[in-house]
């Protein structure tokens, strides 16, 4: 005799059909409905914006047009501060992935004294909130010269994303089979030959999650770059928030930047998406 279901199991079974699946994608049509409208907006220009809303293209598809993008190329605040975003961001998020990869394979098989107690203190680190650094990070850099520079919003963005990184990575690495690194050992590999040849090619869709997150944490920062940055070294947030105060003025120049803003981070991620999914899955395996 088959034994009758619960109501939570049946109501579970019911909700992986078709109408869940309609449900879902009704969902993720509505959460994308403002990145399209930002997209409709930056191909109208400022009078049919300023007249209607972005859904009027339907009956009017003739106000598209692209002259808002060339009109973009053309504003040195906009250009020069997609140059200082990547400038920031791509160095940003190498140093902590190669640093954090060290220090993880590190923490994870290399005794030395109070490994136990340095990787504790990292993780200490994790709770502390970026706003408690910024008035002693501020003075110090005023001393050492990085107030206002590139190198000093890179340093910081480095300083804080490492306990994220080695706590991940060390995580990752300590899973690692020891009989595997035991057999590389025994074939006269080093340490660091260990780590580049067995290590980096096993931990690459945890590294490769990590970039991801890195990427998009500095990048979509506004707080760090503002205090830290000037106007010359202002990435592409700061350069739409100063855009945002003249809004009736320049909103043909300020939805293109925006979009701009949203698709380059989205494009790292899709060309990433499947080590990301990797090592989610790896982890959630673990």
């Amino acid at each position: 005799m088959k034994a009758k279901r619960s109501l939570p199991a049946r109501l579970a079974a019911r909700a992986g059909g078709g109408a869940a699946r309609v449900f879902l994608v009704l969902v993720g049509l509505f959460w994308l409905m403002p990145t399209f409208g930002l997209l409709i907006s930056s191909l109208r220009g400022p009078a049919d914006i300023a007249e209607s809303g972005w859904w009027k293209v339907f009956t009017a598809p003739a106000q598209l047009t692209t002259e808002n993008y060339a009109r973009l190329l053309e504003n040195d605040a906009i250009t020069g501060s997609l140059l200082s975003s990547i400038m920031i961001t791509v160095p940003a998020t190498v140093l902590v992935v190669v640093i954090g990869s060290l220090a993880g394979y590190a923490f994870a098989w290399m005794e030395f004294p109070g490994r136990d107690w340095w990787f504790m203190a990292v993780v200490a680190l994790l709770v502390v909130p970026v706003q408690v650094a910024l008035v002693p990070v501020s003075e110090l850099f005023g001393r050492v010269g990085l107030f206002e520079t590139t190198l000093g919003v890179i340093l910081f963005h480095v300083a804080f994303g490492l306990p994220f990184a080695i706590f991940l990575l060390r995580n990752f690495f300590a899973e690692i089979p020891r009989e595997l690194l035991e057999a590389a050992r025994l074939d006269g590999a080093g340490e660091l030959r260990l780590f580049a040849r067995v290590v980096m090619p096993l931990g690459a869709p945890a590294i490769a999650s990590l970039g991801i997150f890195q990427f998009l944490w500095v990048w979509n920062d506004m707080l760090v770059a503002l205090i830290f940055a000037d106007s010359e070294s202002a990435p592409i947030t700061v350069a739409l928030q100063r855009q945002v105060r003249q809004f009736g003025n320049n909103i043909d120049v300020l939805a293109p930047g925006a979009f701009l803003s949203l698709v380059i981070p989205l494009a790292v991620f899709f060309a990433f998406q499947k080590q990301f999914v990797s090592g989610v899955m790896a982890g959630a395996v673990k």
